[in-house]
């Protein structure tokens, strides 16, 4: 039947997919989940420069120029400086009003911290010094566009004030999917910072559908994500502006993974670095495998039900499920299966999930966070990239060819 996949909720409104399911499907209601390295400014390519009193070899360049007009929403003030460096921006709008805002880390240009009104005056103000602290000026004023005609919907995979697993990936969404050739200019507004900082970058999806953004390893137990997709009024292509943008500030808990073994029948739970439990399971039949590969828990659902029937008609079925972990869009799960408690750790006898006793399925349950990685090993199926939550099924140089921005070859 059809599975509806996760859908990711972060302010009003999100955009998901639907989904083939295998194993089983659960309802309709759906549970909810939501950075890049800085880049140059997305705004307009002409150069404002209006200075005062002559102060030393200081340039600034300003954009946007001075006097421009429809300027997207997402307007960056870019900043180039030479002979001194920039001491602050300042942004002000039509009723004089200070719009906050920051630096990119790189100096290249300033970001306001939400996308700015639509047909609205703004006025930017660069002051810049030398290295004997003389200061020089420069200002410009544009005005931004009308609402866009057409938008790009858009999704993050996080929740504010959530703790997650540590191979939790950053999952950004957009539809229709963005192109390659406009996927640079994106990911540039697609900000993730990490405490403590570690490496990390998006690599997209061959539809553009979705980007995936991830560390050279699991993320470090304690760490706080704080996420901005800055794409409100971004151009995304096609002319088309993203619809809004979307934020959280996320933590990482503790380090728990679960591995299960196709030859063994077994499931070894491990909790930072030590193994805390063993259980048998039964995985899918020889007609319907499991999928082996590196997964991470998308959903949990204390009850849910599978419905197949209208995907298999007469061999389809409708079962109640209990302690159900969602692993892939296709319908692979960790739940509770009581009908199969016989075949576990001997015989596998599922419709492809990971089936393990009522008692160890409320024992994982429990214990378990969104983003906590699943390895499975050992069957005659391969895990299909962007079946669910999958950049960790990949190595880091090749995880790292799908970022539309350069990554340094040592990283990580």
């Amino acid at each position: 039947m059809v599975s509806r996949r996760l859908v990711a909720v972060v302010a009003v409104a999100v955009l998901a997919p639907l989904g083939l399911a295998a194993c089983g499907d659960d309802d309709k209601d759906s549970s909810a989940w939501v950075g890049s390295t800085p880049g140059a400014s997305s705004g307009p390519s002409e150069v404002a420069q209006q200075q005062s009193a002559p102060a030393g070899d200081v340039q600034i360049a300003v954009t946007p120029a001075t006097g421009k007009k429809d300027v997207p929403i997402s307007a960056e003030i870019g900043v180039t400086v030479t002979g001194g460096t920039v001491k602050s921006v300042a942004l002000r709008d039509s009723k004089g009003g200070n719009v906050a805002g920051e630096m990119r880390e790189d100096g290249s240009s300033w970001i306001p911290a939400k996308p700015l009104k639509t047909k609205q005056a703004y006025a930017a103000t660069v002051v810049a010094a030398d290295a004997a602290g003389t200061e020089k000026t420069a200002t410009t004023s544009f005005t931004t566009m009308g609402k866009a005609g057409k938008e790009t919907g858009t999704g993050l995979y996080l929740f504010d004030d959530r703790t997650y697993g540590v191979a939790m990936p950053v999952v950004a969404e957009f539809n229709p999917g963005i192109k390659k050739k406009d996927r640079a200019a994106v990911q540039k507004r697609m900000l993730v910072k990490t405490e403590p900082a570690q490496p990390g970058t998006w690599s997209w999806t061959s539809s553009g559908t979705q980007a995936y953004y991830r560390a050279p390893e699991h993320w470090k137990p304690g760490t706080t994500l704080t996420v901005r997709l800055a794409v409100g009024g971004l151009p995304t292509g096609g002319g088309r502006y993203g619809d809004q943008d979307r934020a959280a500030k996320s933590k990482i808990g503790r380090d728990f993974e679960m591995k299960v073994d196709n030859k063994t029948k077994k499931m070894t739970v491990v909790q930072d670095g030590k193994t805390i439990k063993t259980m048998p399971v039964s995985l899918g039949k020889s007609s319907t495998p499991s999928s082996s590969g590196k997964m991470v828990v998308m959903e949990k659902k204390a009850s849910t039900v599978f419905d197949t029937t209208d995907t298999d008609g007469a061999s389809g079925y409708r079962t109640n499920i209990e302690y159900a972990q969602r692993l892939t869009w296709s319908g692979q799960y960790i739940h509770s299966a009581p009908w199969s408690v016989g075949s576990q750790g001997r015989n596998n006898v599922s419709h492809g999930c990971v089936n393990v006793s009522p008692s160890n399925a409320r024992w994982l349950f429990d214990k378990t966070l969104i983003g906590d990685p699943v390895t499975v090993t050992g069957t005659g199926d391969k895990l299909d990239y962007g079946n669910g939550w999958t950049p960790w099924n990949v190595s880091w140089k090749e995880f790292a060819k799908g970022s539309a921005l350069p990554v340094p070859d040592d990283l990580g």
